[in-house]
C-alpha cells in the first residue's frame, strides 16, 4: 500500500502539507484525492504547504504545476507556501516557471492572498 498526502479541510479552504518526498505513486493519488475533495467540499482554495522539503526537483515542480491546473479547472485557486530559498532557486534553474502557480512565504500569507483573490464580498463559509 502506497502512502498517502493528507488533506485536510480548514473552511473553504483544502491544506496539503508535503512531509515526505513525492514518489510517482503518491503524486496520482494525492492529484485523486484533492481533485476529489475539491469537488466534494465545493473548496475555493487549496494550500500546498512544501516547508519540509529541502530539495524539488523537475518531477515535483511539475507535479505542482499540474495540483494547481486541476484545481483551477474544478474552480480552486492553489497557493504553495514555505518554499525554501534554495529551492526556489533550483527551480529557476531547471527552468520552470511553475506557470499559474501562486507563492507565498508562509501558511498565513496563503490565506491572506486566498481571502483577497476572492474579493471583499465573498466571506468565508
Amino acid at each position: 500500500m502506497t502512502d498517502r498526502v493528507p488533506v485536510l479541510a480548514i473552511g473553504d479552504v483544502l491544506l496539503v502539507s508535503i512531509q515526505t518526498d513525492l514518489e510517482d505513486q503518491m503524486v496520482l493519488n494525492l492529484q485523486e484525492d484533492l481533485s476529489d475533495r475539491v469537488t466534494s467540499t465545493g473548496a475555493r482554495g487549496v494550500i500546498i504547504d512544501i516547508s519540509a522539503l529541502e530539495i524539488v526537483d523537475s518531477f515535483v515542480g511539475r507535479m505542482l504545476a499540474t495540483v494547481a491546473s486541476i484545481c483551477s479547472l474544478l474552480g480552486a485557486r492553489t497557493v504553495v507556501v514555505g518554499m525554501r530559498p534554495a529551492v526556489a532557486m533550483t527551480l529557476v534553474e531547471l527552468g520552470l516557471s511553475l506557470d499559474g502557480v501562486h507563492t507565498a512565504l508562509n501558511l498565513e500569507q496563503g490565506i491572506v492572498y486566498l481571502r483577497r483573490a476572492w474579493g471583499p464580498s465573498s466571506a468565508p463559509r
